[in-house]
């Protein structure tokens, strides 16, 4: 079942660049508020203090004060500088504890494939997340995928992970998770030759006898016609 924790947040009613960039200078992260049932989102800023111990407590429904009313909200996106790695702006979704919602959860590999263990091969995970619905109060921390039995150029789908009664998939059941290939090989490169190309010797001259030297030959068998010619005489 999901832990809660109580995060303090504020409303802004300015949204201009100079004023976010002001905002995040003295230690405070934009972000948005907004509901399934409503249309309507608020801007808010909270602190990167109380942010990190958001973070910090492994709870995935955050109570908040939004005015005079008291609201269950999660994480629903994080945004991240490019280069400093910083939180910039947060989205806060608000969710009903009697409703479900559609969440991701971190999928985690238990055990050694016996494919990479016992017979040399590559282990790839393309999914490391599973799209589940749930209530928001069963949200677990992680879903577990045991890969023991895992041979060379098998592989295990989405469908294939264990899900609790109160947790619907909705990933597509035939989605992979993980896998284990065959290792790449390198290929020494072939390179063809055309049939000129293959009776050309060092100097370029084809490996056949030249004109000159057939000429030759024809030349000998001739001189030898006169000989025989003479004793035949």
């Amino acid at each position: 079942m999901a832990n809660e924790h109580k995060i303090e947040i504020n409303k802004r009613s300015d949204s201009s660049k100079k004023e976010l960039k002001k905002l995040r200078k003295a230690g405070n992260i934009p972000g948005i508020y907004y509901s399934g049932g409503s249309n309507e989102s608020i801007p808010i800023i909270i602190t990167k203090h109380d942010f990190n111990l958001a973070v910090k407590s492994g709870a995935r429904i955050f109570n908040i004060a939004v005015g005079d009313k008291k609201q269950n909200v999660l994480f629903k996106s994080v945004q991240y500088h490019p280069v400093t790695e910083e939180v910039i702006h947060i989205d806060l979704y608000g969710v009903r504890m009697d409703q479900t919602i559609n969440i991701k959860v971190v999928i985690e590999l238990l055990g050694d494939a016996k494919g990479v263990k016992d017979e040399g091969g590559i282990l790839n995970q393309p999914l490391n997340e599973l799209e589940i619905q749930c209530l928001p109060g069963d949200i677990p921390d992680l879903l577990e995928l045991d890969i023991s039995e895992l041979a060379m150029g098998n592989s295990l789908n989405a469908g294939d992970i264990k899900l609790d009664d109160k947790f619907t998939l909705v990933t597509p059941e035939d989605s992979v998770v993980v896998s284990v290939t065959q290792p790449m090989k390198e290929v020494e490169p072939v390179v063809e030759l055309d049939e000129d190309e293959a009776f050309m010797d060092e100097d370029g001259e084809g490996g056949e006898a030249s004109g000159d030297e057939k000429g030759s030959d024809d030349t000998g068998e001739d001189e030898k016609s006169p000989e025989k010619q003479s004793d035949s005489e």
